[in-house]
């Protein structure tokens, strides 16, 4: 009888080793997904900030976004993972003047090529983070213009 017991306990744990397995299998990509969709959001944040951002404090001296070569670097909380594991990444700035701005406002255009003395920016953020030893960059551009 002892050894039936045994053999039954043997056979249950690995019965349950293994569904705890499956059951892993299953919710690992999952976390992967729930991973992206936070480091989207954070990138929609990202994208709303530089749309609503006043066209003056863009441009300034001490805007968030410098002008490329320069960079604007920030640790962030992206979010919370379940279990309470906290997803933290980099967000790198800059901006970059259209071709046909003028000189003053970074590019090589003119009076005849810009009479309307616009101003065009490419606002861009990186959002860099590391999930299982794997690093992944996400980026998003807007173009601004006045």
């Amino acid at each position: 009888m002892l050894v039936e017991t045994v053999v039954a306990l043997v056979i249950l744990t690995i019965v349950s080793l293994a569904l705890f397995k499956g059951a892993m299998n299953t919710l690992a990509p999952r976390q992967w997904s729930l991973t992206q969709n936070i480091s989207d959001a954070y990138l929609t944040y990202e994208k709303a900030y530089a749309e609503r951002i006043p066209f003056d404090e863009l441009t300034a001296t001490a805007s968030p976004w410098p002008v490329y070569p320069n960079k604007a670097e920030l640790t962030v909380t992206i979010g919370t993972l379940p279990g309470g594991r906290t997803l933290t990444g980099k967000v790198i700035r800059t901006r970059k003047p259209d071709s046909n701005n003028l000189p003053a406002a970074g590019g090589s255009g003119t009076a005849t090529t810009n009479p309307s003395e616009m101003q065009t920016w490419t606002v861009q953020s990186l959002l860099i983070y590391e999930l299982h030893d794997r690093e992944y960059v996400k980026t998003r551009s807007i173009v601004r213009t006045q």
